[in-house]
């Protein structure tokens, strides 16, 4: 894996995947370029509301694991309210190779997976 280069995604910017709690930002190169190839399809704006994680972050902190898909880098959250947008995002994800899909009322999870992580699931946010 290696870090993005952001000049190569020219929908996103640096900042919008920064992690909230630390500022650092390791988002990998292979997880942006289908992030960007799902964006230049999807033609509108994709507002990111978590990317990379840093370990010391609150929610990663509470997990019981320490190889979490935003901590590696390799998937973020877009905001995504209503249910038209929703399935024309996760079947964009899908045709572009995202392999782990979550739904959450006000947010879709994207990711690639990761080191002892299971890959082709998807699953609802309670």
């Amino acid at each position: 894996m290696s870090k993005a280069q952001w000049e190569l995604y020219p929908k996103f910017k640096a900042v919008e995947f920064d992690c909230k709690h630390s500022g650092q930002n390791e988002m990998q190169h292979e997880f942006m370029v289908k992030l960007q190839r799902l964006r230049d399809e999807f033609d509108r704006p994709m507002t990111i509301t978590s990317g990379y994680r840093h370990a010391t972050h609150p929610i990663e902190a509470r997990k019981t694991h320490s190889n979490g898909e935003h901590t590696q880098g390799m998937c973020c959250d877009v905001r995504c309210v209503d249910s038209g947008t929703r399935f024309i995002l996760i079947s964009l994800a899908l045709k572009h190779g995202f392999n782990r899909i979550g739904i959450a009322k006000t947010f879709l999870h994207l990711g690639l997976g990761g080191k002892g992580l299971p890959n082709n699931v998807i699953w609802e946010y309670q």
